[in-house]
Order: C-alpha cells, then structure tokens, then sequence
C-alpha cells in the first residue's frame, strides 16, 4: 500500500510518500499556504501523482499526550481533508519532528535556506516512517 505522510502547518506542509510496499519514506514536495482551496487541490494532485491509497497526518501532542493549539489545528485540518477525499486517513502521534528534521538536515550539511526548503518534507518523512514502522493494529485511523 502506498501512503502520503503529511507534515501540517499554517504556513507550508510537508509531504513525503511511500513506495509502492509501504516501508520506506521519501521526501516529495512542501506546499505553501496561499489560499484554502487552492492548497487542498496541490495536496489532492500530489497524493494522485504519487497513486497514494492513504494519507498519514503527524499529530504534534506534548509529551504528556496532551493537545495544543497546533494539534486542534491539525484536526481540522484533517476533518476538511476527510471531507475532500475518499482515502483512508490516519493519525500518527509525533513530538519535535520539525525540530528532529533539521537536526538531521544539518548532520547532512544542509543549512539557511537550502534547510528551510526541505525541512517539512524531511518532518513529512519522520512522521512517515514512524507510521509504516509500526504495526498495522497499531495504526490509528482519523
């Protein structure tokens, strides 16, 4: 099965899909945030170039479990995709993977503004692979 992780924000998301056997993650694109409409139609075109068959959505909780204001706007982010697609969505629990994601971007030597264009697909791709890393009974459905 193939997956489309999603790393949300109000400014610019993330994306990164899976191949084609659901184990491995790899960075696709960040899309900016223009206007409502017209972000779900870049997020709907990626998910059908890439044959997605489900979307994966990091949700940021702290790490006593407990929601934010980021994590309610995840929600409804996800309550609008829900209403735009017909494929299954899944939730998967993150804590700082922007934070991870650079750590890992300048490990590789990324830094200034060759970091800041990618770090939300490389977020896209931690939550991904944290997702296609765990069970299928442990997969949470939106």
């Amino acid at each position: 099965m193939k997956y489309l992780g999603i790393d949300y924000g109000t400014r610019r998301t993330g994306v990164a899909a899976s191949d084609t056997g659901g184990s491995m993650a790899f960075p696709r694109r960040t899309i900016v945030m223009t206007t409502r409409d017209r972000f779900f139609a870049e997020l709907l075109a990626v998910a059908e170039e890439e044959r997605a068959e489900a979307y994966v959505v990091g949700l940021p909780l702290l790490h006593d479990g407990t929601d934010t204001l980021t994590t309610r706007q995840v929600r409804n982010f996800v309550e609008r995709l829900k209403r735009r697609t017909t494929l299954p969505v899944y939730l998967m629990e993150e804590f700082l993977s922007s934070y991870e994601a650079e750590d890992d971007l300048r490990d590789a030597g990324l830094s200034g503004r060759a970091l800041e264009a990618v770090v939300d697909q490389q977020a896209a791709v931690r939550i991904l692979q944290s997702f296609l890393n765990l069970p299928e009974s442990r997969r949470t459905p939106a």
